[in-house]
């Protein structure tokens, strides 16, 4: 594939529509058996929540392939991405709320996608909000998502 004449983008994006579209297809797939074994609410629109998490998976998947773009193996990305992944989960709110984190760790949580994905299931799925009640989480989802997608772009180096 490094050989295809091929601009890096088309490159980048060729790696990770796939990835999107299983990732929503198991979104649906969860939130069904969500719904119909454990009666999870589902209070809010979910062409909203689908929305929201296709911009996080932009973020997620293109910050995947930033890092296995910057390594030198597949080692490396490993462990690379095992350390970030489990900061954000116990950074996003999952096991503890995010009011109670000191203000240093509420700070660095605003670069965390991961805490925006958990707020706005919460908000979609249990308050029923609309976009008006997630704007602040989208804009910020969506700019990351930009910011690291440029990057993976510009970062990936086509070898022969």
């Amino acid at each position: 594939i490094n050989v295809t004449p091929i601009k890096r983008y088309q490159f980048i994006a060729g790696k990770l529509i796939p990835f999107w579209i299983i990732a929503m297809f198991e979104l649906a797939f969860g939130l069904a058996i969500g719904k119909l074994l454990f009666d999870i609410p589902i209070n809010g629109s979910l062409i909203l929540l689908f929305s929201f998490a296709g911009v996080f998976l932009v973020l997620a998947l293109g910050g995947g392939l930033l890092l296995s773009s910057s390594s030198s193996s597949q080692q490396q990305v490993m462990f690379l991405s095992f350390f970030f992944i489990i900061i954000c989960i116990l950074m996003s709110g999952i096991f503890t709320p995010v009011e109670s984190m000191p203000n240093w760790a509420k700070t660095i949580n605003y670069i965390n996608p991961l805490y925006y994905f958990m707020k706005v299931n919460r908000m979609v799925l249990i308050k029923g909000a609309n976009l008006a009640d997630i704007r602040e989480s989208f804009i910020s989802i969506s700019v990351l998502a930009v910011i690291v997608i440029t990057f993976a772009i510009l970062r990936y180096r086509k070898t022969t």
